[in-house]
């Protein structure tokens, strides 16, 4: 039986205008993920990432954490969804990003408000909304095809390693507990920085084992959702 675990990237640079790339938290969430893989005794013989910078940058910061040498495959099928799309379909006049920030500011909880105005927008395209290049239906067949694709590399008894980001793992999850799509609004908002899901590959196929175990952050203070 093979293994995978899906590593959501750590915190990236969330109300910057580069979102793609890690805070200096999520440096350090990297690093406690790579002594995490270690103490777990996880030793990838594959290792995967989404092809967005987050993800290389926690997949490489976590490996010399824990020691490893590995070329990472780029897989596309890793890469979060498109969130300011989402976004500006809900609302046009937020492709002005100064505008989105004025609403938000105004409200005098700008981190709360976002949060709202998010699980609007991202509940607007599960329902399959117009504006996107990409349908929800579509995001989730293809963060389900790249966790086979994984699969499709694993010997018998082997491991991977995949860093990506909480869509992905979120959408892979739901298709392996529920048969669809249903669970994602749920899960996908409570994936944590770093946190690890495990799927098992055997004769029965992908199987969803666990999922956003953040054990290694417990007593620190690591823990963030954004």
């Amino acid at each position: 039986m093979g293994t995978i675990y899906l590593v959501r990237h750590a915190q990236a640079s969330f109300g910057k205008r580069d979102y793609d790339q890690l805070s200096d938290l999520g440096e350090r969430q990297s690093v406690r993920l790579g002594e995490a893989l270690v103490a777990r005794g996880i030793r990838p013989t594959v290792v995967v990432a989404g092809a967005m910078r987050r993800h290389a940058q926690t997949a490489a910061i976590a490996l010399k954490a824990a020691g490893l040498t590995h070329d990472v495959i780029i897989d596309e099928g890793f890469n979060e969804f498109d969130h300011d799309e989402v976004i500006v379909a809900l609302n046009p006049a937020y492709q002005n990003r100064a505008v989105l920030l004025a609403d938000l500011g105004r409200t005098g909880h700008p981190g709360r408000a976002f949060q709202a105005m998010f699980a609007e927008a991202t509940e607007r395209w599960t329902q399959g909304g117009d504006g996107y290049t990409e349908t929800f239906a579509d995001f989730c067949g293809r963060a389900e095809a790249a966790v086979r694709r994984t699969a499709d590399r694993l010997g018998k008894g082997e491991t991977a390693v995949v860093f990506t980001s909480g869509g992905p793992i979120a959408a892979a999850v739901s298709r392996s507990w529920s048969g669809g799509d249903e669970l994602w609004l749920t899960l996908n908002p409570v994936t944590i920085n770093t946190a690890i899901t495990k799927f098992t590959v055997g004769r029965s196929g992908l199987t969803a084992v666990g999922y956003n175990d953040h054990g290694h952050l417990d007593g620190t203070d690591l823990l963030t959702y954004r």
